[in-house]
């Protein structure tokens, strides 16, 4: 009753209330992405240590030793991309369970992507690149969640960069010029860089128009999936 008859403590409460609601749902993001990073992280590492898996995903040249992809390698590369898409068209339709069920895939299939990259470089250029990676991303994402600057202005823009990214990408894939594969990964830095904090401010807006559990779920998933690409 005190508090109906104090507005200004009212809204105080309010106001607190919705920031905690706020902070547990950008945890619960970044809960998913962190597990999502992990389930990747171990998949990539099996691909890339256990003989039998993989010989499922990579074939040695007899004439030079030298590791060549399967089909299955050349799959796992593009699902990704399709499960991406799958999610942001169907994840409203979908069950929250379905919506989590997807994520783990997709984070188990970028996983078989990424163990390339632990049996070309050392345990050390790895290790070194993620704690860089991490700390980036960290800072960025903070920028974007406590600054009272407007970021959409950039989506877009960020958006066809990351367009123009992928096609300089396959382009590549036949040219395989060195220079280009320079230009591209500076390009990507500086995309994905200025995306995190885009990202982060989207999601945190999103918060918003989160009415249920079930609703504020998938859009938890979908953030988390946004940040993990960043990343």
């Amino acid at each position: 009753m005190a508090d109906y008859q104090n507005p200004v403590r009212s809204s105080v409460g309010y106001a607190a209330s919705i920031d905690a609601g706020l902070r547990t749902y950008m945890l619960r993001v970044y809960n998913y992405m962190l597990a999502g990073l992990a389930v990747s992280g171990v998949v990539a590492w099996v691909v890339a240590t256990v003989p039998a898996v993989q010989a499922l995903f990579f074939r040695a040249d007899p004439a030079t030793g030298y590791l060549g992809a399967t089909p299955l390698l050349w799959i796992a590369l593009f699902a990704p991309l399709g499960l991406v898409m799958f999610l942001g068209f169907r994840i409203q339709q979908m069950r929250l369970q379905s919506a989590q069920m997807t994520f783990w895939i997709f984070a188990a299939i970028m996983g078989i992507s990424l163990a390339p990259t632990i049996l070309l470089y050392t345990g050390v250029s790895v290790a070194r690149v993620f704690f860089i990676t991490s700390a980036t991303f960290g800072a960025m994402s903070l920028w974007g969640y406590t600054t009272k600057s407007d970021l959409s202005g950039m989506g877009s823009f960020l958006r066809m960069g990351v367009f123009g990214l992928m096609i300089a990408m396959v382009v590549n894939i036949f040219l395989r010029s060195t220079q280009m594969d320079f230009i591209v990964s500076i390009l990507g830095v500086g995309i994905f860089t200025g995306l995190t904090a885009y990202d982060t401010q989207r999601i945190k807006e999103m918060y918003s128009s989160s009415y249920d559990g079930e609703t504020m779920g998938k859009t938890a998933i979908m953030g988390a999936l946004s940040l993990y690409l960043d990343f």
